[in-house]
């Protein structure tokens, strides 16, 4: 049974619009023939797609609204609501960096409370690393000697070395490696020599040392060829002498003197590495020559050929040398003078004169003691050449 309306009320429609009815529209054709103001205007293509689309919009709002029931803060349900003109972007949208920065930030937190638990649970691993600590103090590289030490070196202790750890126990751990220990200084005219001739005589001297020192063919007890050749053959008697010493060593004429040499039967280096530390200096000598004072300890190594006890030799060596001006003098352009070489020995068999160091080694026993004890490491001390002394470390 179906419902009539009222007479002069058109019925809704389903779709909820109100239809004109047939008075109206002819009033309203009336109204648009006279050129009424109040005559309704037919709604333009663009304005009927937009009212279409949005009607659709509202449909799609309208299904979407049942699937978010509870949401809050959001549109009544069927409303589609368009993005306000001041809204603007979402908040990580807009800042995309700061939300790096929280993300590094919290990294970072969790970083450093990781370290504090270390830290806490190991001590060590930051006190060692202070001054004060153990690992600066026992391992840090020392600064290049510039001035003659007033003292022994601190440093060392009783701890034997090993073939791991050949300078361990050592104040020597902490010096320089080889030739990296013998630095020059800058070079100045001086002696009637320019600062070329100066700097070759502090060349050259290097050269010297580190060849009759450092060499390990001059370390093996071979003939030291490359040291030889940086001397002058016009010095009268010089190189004649040290050939001699090489081809009959004896107490009176000692190769040692000058060059570092070990018996290959009786001990050869642990690694490569001899610990270095001195300084060098140069002054005029007489007019048109420099002099050039070098002062050098050397720390080795070594153990026996079948063995793996591991025992150290220090060698501290004085050598004066000059660079002669060939016009005003006997001399040969960029050769060198030896002036003179001293040297002490620390843990060698000072009564054995065959142009060869013998250290002892533990297994040796300490054997009677040899006169003074001396500190092979203490660099403010000289002890006269040919002393014999009790080494109080090595």
């Amino acid at each position: 049974m179906s419902t009539s309306a009222s007479q002069g009320e058109p019925s809704e429609r389903p779709d909820g619009r109100v239809p004109v009815t047939d008075e109206q529209w002819a009033e309203l054709v009336r109204q648009a023939g006279s050129g009424g103001a109040d005559a309704p205007k037919e709604p333009s293509a663009r304005a009927r797609m937009v009212t279409a689309r949005l009607r659709a919009l509202d449909e799609e709002a309208a299904r979407a609204g049942g699937r978010r029931k509870g949401r809050k803060g959001g549109s009544p349900a069927g409303a589609w609501q368009p993005d306000g003109w001041r809204t603007g972007p979402d908040t990580q949208q807009r800042h995309p960096r700061s939300a790096r920065r929280r993300r590094v930030a919290g990294t970072l937190g969790f970083l450093v409370v990781l370290g504090i638990l270390v830290v806490a649970m190991r001590p060590s691993l930051l006190t060692d690393r202070l001054p004060g600590g153990d690992v600066a103090v026992d391992t840090l590289p020392l600064p290049a000697e510039t001035a003659p030490p007033t003292g022994a070196p601190a440093g060392g202790d009783m701890e034997r070395p090993t073939l791991a750890e050949p300078f361990r126990g050592s104040p020597a751990v902490r010096w320089a490696d080889g030739a990296e220990g013998i630095e020059i200084p800058e070079a100045q005219a001086a002696g009637g020599l320019g600062k070329t001739e100066v700097e070759q005589a502090l060349r050259a001297t290097r050269q010297l040392l580190v060849a009759a020192n450092l060499d390990p063919a001059t370390l093996r007890g071979e003939r030291p060829a490359e040291a030889l050749n940086l001397l002058d053959p016009l010095q009268k008697g010089e190189r004649e002498r040290l050939e001699r010493s090489l081809a009959e060593p004896g107490e009176k004429q000692d190769p040692l003197m000058l060059f570092t040499r070990f018996d290959p039967d009786g001990a050869r280096l642990v690694g490569d590495v001899v610990k270095t530390r001195g300084r060098m200096t140069f002054e005029a000598g007489a007019a048109g020559s420099v002099e050039v004072h070098a002062d050098y300890t050397f720390v080795y190594a070594l153990v026996e050929p079948d063995g793996d006890e591991v025992a150290r030799t220090i060698v501290r060596r004085k050598l004066t040398t000059a660079l002669h001006d060939p016009e005003r003098f006997v001399a040969t352009r960029g050769k060198l003078s030896v002036v003179s070489s001293e040297q002490n020995v620390g843990n060698t068999a000072c009564e054995v004169n065959d142009g060869f160091l013998h250290p002892a080694f533990p297994s040796d026993g300490a054997g009677p003691p040899r006169g003074d004890d001396v500190d092979p490491y203490d660099r403010s001390e000289w002890q006269p050449d040919g002393a014999c002394g009790t080494v109080t470390r090595t």
